[in-house]
């Protein structure tokens, strides 16, 4: 994509209201470097202007506002960078998880209309608002697991924060959550039906707000008043995802009888066995971390899924720049992940992905 930026992000104060869209339709919205630079440089100025009481945000389907929010990063531009060499990989993600470490620390309320799609770099600019709304028509997921990659911009914090182990759960396969399943599942805060969405935004240039309060309880105003319970046995996801390891997991998935447990089987068969030990380890350590620290330690990680030097491999022979290649290059949905089977990953190998390649001072989020 070669959209100018000024038609990818439109920034604009509306009364007291900074309004944000995201206009890349055509991309689901797919977060670029100069985007990210965008969101950023924009929050920074409303945040030290008296005169802006909140900030919205919301995305663009390819039928005008809303419909779609953020399907993540671009992981075209991620495949074509690591292969190249291309130093705008690190900035994107160092950029990326200071952008979402500033939304989750943002002082004002800070809004998200997660309406349509909302999955991996679009949960990372919506996870710390203060008011997580979806709508019916909703898909939240991190599913980076279907890449060789993990549930990054924050995903270690935000779902080691599920209620029990479901975080692990939604983390290791990439399960996609409606609108009501997301309430349920902690990951949002009010549902609003897509019709009422329109009238909603535009309200809030006309509407007398004193506060950023004033603007976060009028949001609420326009939700359903449904009690959503979860759609997952919560039971069985807690005995199985809560078990030490991924072997023992699936041998757990195996032993049961459930339809949701072969479905859950056949689904993490799918996915690099080294990237589920590295996430299922992930999730267990952000449990006990702060917002920044698990950010740095997603950072760390990243920088390993491109460069895993520490398995002996290239980038070109990353599991990501693989999972990349099967899903959205190639096409084939056939990635050659190494090792090819749960039980030949060793914890040598894992742990390698959780040794930080930068002293504490020199590291790109130091300052977090």
């Amino acid at each position: 994509m070669t959209d100018p930026i000024d038609q990818l992000i439109h920034a604009e104060l509306r009364g007291r209201v900074g309004c944000i869209t995201l206009q890349r339709p055509r991309a689901l919205n797919a977060l670029s470097l100069p985007m990210i630079r965008s969101l950023t440089e924009a929050l920074n100025r409303w945040r030290d202007d008296p005169h802006v009481l909140a900030v919205v945000i919301r995305g663009t389907g390819k039928e005008g506002p809303f419909g779609a929010f953020c399907a993540g990063g671009d992981i075209r531009f991620f495949h074509q960078a690591a292969l190249a060499g291309d130093p705008a990989l690190e900035d994107f993600f160092t950029e990326e998880y200071a952008l979402n470490h500033l939304i989750h620390t943002y002082p004002k309320p800070y809004i998200a209309f997660m309406d349509g799609i909302c999955m991996g770099g679009g949960m990372g600019i919506s996870q710390g608002a203060s008011l997580r709304i979806v709508t019916e028509r909703s898909k939240l997921a991190m599913p980076e697991t279907n890449i060789g990659l993990f549930p990054d911009v924050g995903g270690g914090y935000f779902l080691s924060r599920c209620t029990g182990f479901l975080g692990e759960y939604l983390a290791l396969t990439g399960r996609v959550l409606v609108g009501g399943e997301a309430i349920a599942a902690g990951l949002a805060d009010a549902l609003v039906d897509s019709a009422r969405l329109a009238p909603l935004w535009e309200s809030l240039a006309n509407t007398p707000f004193e506060t950023g309060e004033a603007v976060e309880r009028w949001c609420q105003t326009y939700q359903t008043k449904e009690v959503f319970r979860p759609s997952w046995p919560t039971v069985e996801v807690d005995s199985v995802f809560g078990l030490a390891g991924i072997p023992a997991i699936m041998s757990a998935l195996a032993a049961s009888a459930s339809e949701w447990a072969a479905e859950t089987a056949a689904l993490l068969r799918q996915r690099s066995p080294l990237m589920l030990h590295v996430v299922l380890e992930q999730i267990r350590r952000a449990r006990t971390m702060g917002l920044s620290d698990d950010l740095r330690m997603e950072r760390d990680l990243v920088r390993h899924c491109f460069h895993p030097t520490h398995l002996g491999r290239s980038a070109s022979a990353s599991e990501t720049v693989e999972g990349i290649r099967a899903l959205a290059v190639d096409k084939d949905h056939a990635p050659a992940w190494r090792p090819a089977e749960i039980n030949s990953v060793t914890q040598q190998m894992v742990d390698g992905f959780f040794r930080s390649p930068w002293p504490a001072w020199a590291h790109p989020l130091a300052h977090l």
